[in-house]
């Protein structure tokens, strides 16, 4: 009997370490930095690569972890008790042209889901609501605010009974765009909607895999947490 291939690794073309690739996407996708700042920080550990290169190894591979990342935790988050999500939209320019992210955060602030639209009314939020509720199940809880498009929509939907409105409600969600945003003025904007969705796909897996509050715990529980993340982290596509 013919055994089993074993699958291809993606990092089989490039001259670099998987190590070297892992801590480049890190570097570029989880602080606010630009593609020299990164390429000025590895030459200074030793690594020389272009700038073009972390932009090559970023659009190439930050897909692949955000994905592993995202398996791992919607397995482990179905069927969930109590869970409540938060919905809410930014405007982003792309070319001077307004457009619209709209993110699900969950009740301990993680991004659930990101998707970019030219406009906000029912139709895009309802396009927005039925991918996340088919990648992440039902919620006990949706907090909207005031936009009449999210009512309209989840009335389609049959769950308009289960939404919460009010003020400072959605304070979580609104919270959670503030990574981006400086991630975003560091980029000076981006350029192309679909280059939008992507970057705001990868970023949300990596903030998550990262985001261990700690302000709620104690310094020794956060660096056991951190070291477990990072373990983690080297493990991904391996």
């Amino acid at each position: 009997m013919p055994r089993p291939r074993k699958p291809a690794s993606p990092f089989r073309y490039f001259h670099s370490s998987p190590e070297v690739i892992r801590l480049v996407v890190l570097m570029y996708v989880r602080f606010p930095l630009s593609l020299r700042n990164v390429e000025d920080l590895l030459f200074e550990r030793g690594i020389d690569i272009c700038h073009e290169t972390v932009r090559l190894w970023w659009n190439r591979f930050g897909p692949m972890f955000a994905a592993d990342i995202r398996r791992q935790r919607v397995s482990r988050m179905r069927g969930f008790r109590h869970w409540k999500w938060h919905l809410d939209e930014v405007y982003v320019k792309i070319n001077g042209e307004m457009h619209y992210l709209w993110r699900a955060v969950d009740h301990e602030g993680e991004v659930l889901e990101s998707f970019v639209t030219k406009k906000r009314d029912k139709s895009a939020a309802l396009r927005f609501l039925k991918k996340t509720l088919k990648r992440h199940g039902k919620a006990d809880a949706i907090v909207t605010d005031g936009l009449r498009s999210y009512p309209a929509a989840m009335r389609e939907l049959g769950n308009e009974g289960r939404r919460e409105a009010g003020r400072h409600l959605n304070n979580r969600v609104e919270n959670s765009h503030l990574p981006l945003r400086r991630k975003e003025r560091v980029m000076q904007r981006f350029r192309r909607m679909k280059t939008l969705q992507k970057f705001a796909s990868v970023h949300a897996s990596v903030h998550n895999h990262f985001a261990q509050e700690r302000h709620l715990v104690s310094r020794e529980v956060y660096k056991r947490r951190r070291s477990a993340a990072f373990a983690e982290w080297q493990n991904l596509m391996a």
